[in-house]
């Protein structure tokens, strides 16, 4: 349907050649935004008059198709688009409306002409106003960090997406609570409850690198939880479901909720999976808890990500995509509006801070974040993974420029 509720409000290019498409409904005109439209060599016999109700449509292939109208299909096989379109706005030849819909043809076209200006600035302001972040290769970096994972894994939680963000700002205001809320909404929606992936952002500065993604048995995984102490993982797990069962009855509730409804995802492994670093401290027990020595703070402008995930490794590549564009709008948001520094609270739901180094505690908005890529390898250092690659980012692009 048309309108506000309209389903893809942002899809600027459809592709749909070569489809055996035997008709091009009206409801085309309810993509406000499609620019580039290819339904070239389908079955098509007409063009809905719609089209021309498709305010950004720029781009149009219709070529290949048996066209009833043969003076449309010779603008269609001369790639006139500007004349296909105002030939379906006057109603098209032999339809009975280009008589009558002629002047109104004309007074749009008119209004069109005056509009095209504008249109053009539209554009460019819309270019211009696109989040930035620059990718740097492996290649351009001094130290490029490196996850070795270990074949226990593949059993247990075997896919893990990582990079590293700079320039991130959560000095100032409520920033860091934002950010900390946003990923606690990741969390619910594209992650599915933790259950399709997990995110972990960590304070690159407190990294020491390389990194191991490791399984160990739950009596000897020990880590340093978010705001606790030292614990066994099976120890801390039967803390968190005392501690749930403890607030369902408090709270008179049937299920318990916040971070404790995800540990039956560990439910019969014998292994947990966890990422290790150079020194041997566990900085991440997904999808559980990351470590206290790596948490995000204020301070944090350097950010170590790292999204594992059970189900499979686009789930990892999406959710990791979709995070750094939260970073970036929140990024944009603190730099336009300037706030005095706030007392964030800092003590996250356990498995998922962020980082960043005081580096850059202030920088002008146009520039970009910075991302760098990551190796993930097995042990034998053969590349399983490399985040973002030339394909990744490209589910967020109608709103980041991503310079590589």
């Amino acid at each position: 349907p048309a309108g506000p509720a309209a389903p893809f409000p942002l899809l600027s290019r459809l592709e749909a050649a070569d489809n055996e498409l035997e008709e091009l409904g009206a409801g085309i005109a309810a993509l406000p935004a499609l620019k580039s439209l290819d339904v070239a060599n389908n079955r098509l016999q007409e063009l809905p008059a719609a089209l021309a109700d498709c305010p950004r449509l720029k781009e149009a292939n219709f070529r290949g198709n048996q066209l009833k109208d043969k003076r449309l299909e010779k603008m269609v096989n001369g790639c006139q688009m500007k004349a296909i379109l105002e030939y379906l706005r006057a109603g098209g030849r032999g339809k009975g409306k280009a008589d009558s819909g002629r002047e109104e043809a004309r007074k749009k076209k008119r209004e069109k002409q005056q509009k095209k200006d504008g249109d053009g600035e539209q554009d460019e302001l819309e270019e211009a106003s696109k989040l930035l972040v620059k990718v740097l290769h492996i290649s351009e970096i001094t130290a490029p960090l490196v996850v070795k994972v270990s074949p226990g894994v593949k059993d247990v939680r075997p896919f893990i997406v990582c990079c590293v963000l700079k320039g991130v700002n959560l000095k100032q205001g409520n920033a860091l609570k934002r950010f900390l809320s946003a990923q606690t909404k990741l969390h619910e929606d594209i992650c599915e409850k933790r259950t399709a992936a997990t995110i972990a952002t960590h304070d690159m500065q407190s990294i020491k690198a390389p990194l191991t993604y490791d399984v160990r048995p739950p009596d000897q995984l020990k880590i340093v939880p978010l705001g606790r102490k030292e614990i066994k993982a099976k120890d801390l797990l039967r803390q968190l479901q005392l501690e749930a069962e403890e607030q369902r009855k408090q709270k008179k509730r049937q299920n318990v909720s916040g971070l404790h409804k995800y540990l039956q995802l560990l439910d019969g492994k014998d292994n947990y999976p966890c990422l290790v670093d150079a020194e041997g401290v566990v900085i991440s027990f997904p999808p559980i808890t990351n470590c206290e020595k790596t948490k995000v703070r204020k301070e944090t402008c350097d950010l170590f990500l790292e999204v594992t995930s059970d189900t499979s490794l686009q789930i990892c590549k999406d959710v990791m995509d979709i995070l750094i564009l939260k970073i970036a709008e929140l990024n944009r948001f603190s730099m336009e509006n300037k706030e005095d520094s706030g007392s964030d609270n800092e003590s996250d739901a356990l498995c998922g801070p962020v980082n960043s180094n005081p580096h850059r505690n202030s920088q002008p908005t146009d520039l970009p974040l910075v991302v760098e890529q990551v190796r993930v390898v097995d042990t034998d250092g053969n590349l399983k993974v490399l985040y973002p690659s030339k394909t990744d980012l490209s589910t967020v692009s109608s709103l980041l420029t991503v310079i590589r």
